[in-house]
């Protein structure tokens, strides 16, 4: 729950705990349910070991919420930049002097029992870190977000699944139709009074977007797989120069944990092998796979703009919601979040999670793939640092929207802004396309 700027400091204190209870109770989830060998190793270049993100969130926590709010001296000062993740590449963090498990479990109680009594007493207000519980807010987002990080190590580690999760409700979606016209004209994109918001997220600004056409739901592996048997890992005219280097350099015939086996697709899904359901949206696949499928369909991918105007915005009203269903907090009958099941529901799922337009599955289920580069909005502060968000910007960069079944509710909105690096397959990332009206 995101705490109200309106709300007494009570208010925002309870949802603050609430937003760092959760995380962390989903922290001990992901760390508790495997041995400590399997927390110390590196499972992927790609990942950190699991021991290094655990730290590395109460190190944050600490930084942030015992010295920058409560003005505390530093509790482990020599650790600081072991957990620097601008300073160690992931590929590296093995060999640095890390916690070991049992000691990283010690500094994480110790510093929250600490953060609480700080919560507790702390004022709310006369300075934007605290203001309606920011900081708070924002340390719930990061240990949210490296909650999901540590959800990809364990679906790339090998061996048998160590996570249990019961399978998303099926919701029949035959008679949606294929897409929906969004019509031009102005929104409001972005946001100036979402208390937790982070800074790429800022300022609220008028954008004038053309109409155009969005799949209803996100592509499936259904249609996906009809792009690869027609030969589209093969046919270069599909692909981006370099999205064309990926494919030949890393011999990619189909999304990552995807086999061919008997005559059948096989996927392999935290450690268990199982066929590629081909109602559920696809997943894991890189900005340039996205792409070229779009390309290959006669479409292409939704700008950044385009994503949030028909996740947001209602023409009956003019406004911009929070959510595509309005203003109110997730629940499970609108979006698949939280780790609440491992993996995305059918395409066309969750209709009380719709928009306004009638466009369903924009929160959750999976990162949303854009067209668009990861860029500051008119007016952008960074705030509270510049590493959070600016030092990203640029080409190089691709925005996804929307968020998967891997991410906190309390990290996921419809202004919320994800971005990686195009070539990013073990992300839980899918997209959807449109087309011009």
């Amino acid at each position: 729950m995101t705490a109200d700027p309106t709300a007494d400091p009570a208010a925002v204190r309870r949802s603050a705990l609430d937003a760092l209870t959760a995380a962390r109770s989903r922290t001990s989830a992901l760390t508790d349910c495997v041995e400590d060998s399997e927390l110390i190793a590196q499972h992927s270049p790609l990942m950190s070991p699991l021991v290094w993100d655990l730290a590395h969130i109460s190190n944050q926590e600490e930084q942030w919420l015992l010295r920058a709010v409560a003005g505390r001296e530093a509790m482990r000062p020599e650790i600081d930049s072991v957990y620097d993740a601008f300073e160690h590449p992931r590929a590296t963090r093995p060999s640095l002097p890390l916690l070991q498990p049992a000691e990283a479990r010690r500094y994480a109680s110790d510093v929250r029992g600490r953060v609480i009594d700080v919560l507790e007493s702390a004022p709310l207000h006369g300075r934007p870190l605290v203001d309606a519980g920011f900081a708070f807010g924002m340390i719930a987002q990061h240990e949210q977000q490296h909650d999901e990080t540590m959800l990809i190590t364990h679906q790339l580690r090998n061996g048998p699944t160590a996570l249990t999760a019961p399978a998303p409700q099926h919701t029949d979606s035959t008679a949606l139709p294929d897409e929906v016209l969004v019509p031009g004209g102005p929104f409001t994109m972005g946001t100036s009074d979402e208390p937790w918001a982070l800074d790429n997220e800022r300022p609220a600004h008028q954008r004038l977007v053309p109409a155009f056409r969005i799949d209803t739901a996100p592509v499936t592996n259904g249609a996906f797989l009809r792009f690869i048997e027609d030969g589209g890992y093969r046919d270069e005219r599909w692909w981006q120069e370099k999205g064309w280097d990926l494919v030949r350099g890393h011999e990619l015939t189909a999304p990552l944990f995807w086999r061919r086996e008997g005559g059948q697709w096989l996927r392999r899904r935290f450690g268990a092998v199982e066929p590629v359901a081909l109602d559920e949206p696809v997943l894991h696949v890189s900005w340039y796979e996205a792409d070229a499928y779009a390309r290959w369909a006669g479409r292409r991918l939704p700008s950044e703009e385009e994503w949030e105007k028909a996740a947001r915005h209602d023409p009956a009203t003019g406004r911009s919601y929070r959510y595509p269903w309005g203003d109110q907090d997730p629940t499970p009958e609108r979006a698949n979040l939280g780790q609440r099941h491992l993996g995305p529901a059918p395409a066309g799922s969750y209709p009380e999670g719709e928009s306004p337009l009638g466009v369903r599955q924009l929160i959750g289920d999976v990162w949303e793939w854009t067209s668009s580069d990861f860029l500051p909005y008119p007016g952008f502060a960074a705030f509270p640092y510049r590493e959070y968000s600016e030092v990203f910007f640029g080409p190089d960069h691709k925005v996804l929207r929307g968020g998967a079944f891997s991410v906190g509710e309390v990290a996921c909105r419809a202004t919320f802004r994800n971005w990686d690096l195009p070539v990013r397959r073990q992300i839980f990332s899918g997209f959807r396309t449109a087309r011009d009206a």
